[in-house]
């Protein structure tokens, strides 16, 4: 609690405020709100590492062989093109692209039901 006087935590005092305001909790100490920040802050980037782990896992689940077809492709291609084209096709491969599926899923864990209504009215 000691440290958390000189500690600035990522998300505003003002948020922090006005969320614990909406749900009844009153106090004057900024440690305790700075506490309560840190918390939703820990929570936040748990839920977004699990999300980061499932779209890796997700990615890793495609067929490589959809993946390697391209690069086929490229093989014709003159020296200089293909040289640039896989280079390419390696960043595409090493990105991660985090869908709301992997969120979804993520958020599951925790209890958190994130997926649209059936219909809407």
């Amino acid at each position: 609690m000691l440290m958390l006087d000189e500690y600035e935590p990522l998300i505003p005092n003002e948020v922090t405020d006005y969320y614990l305001q909406r749900v009844g909790f009153e106090t004057e100490d900024v440690r305790l709100k700075r506490l309560l920040s840190l918390a939703a802050q820990k929570f936040i980037s748990d839920i977004a590492s699990d999300a980061f782990q499932h779209a890796r896992v997700r990615t890793n689940a495609t067929p490589s062989g959809r993946q390697k077809a391209p690069e086929k492709s490229q093989s014709g291609a003159s020296g200089a093109g293909g040289a640039s084209g896989s280079s390419s096709l390696a960043k595409d491969k090493s990105r991660t692209v985090l869908t709301m599926d992997d969120l979804g899923s993520a958020l599951a864990e925790y209890g958190i039901n994130a997926r649209k209504p059936e219909f809407f009215l």
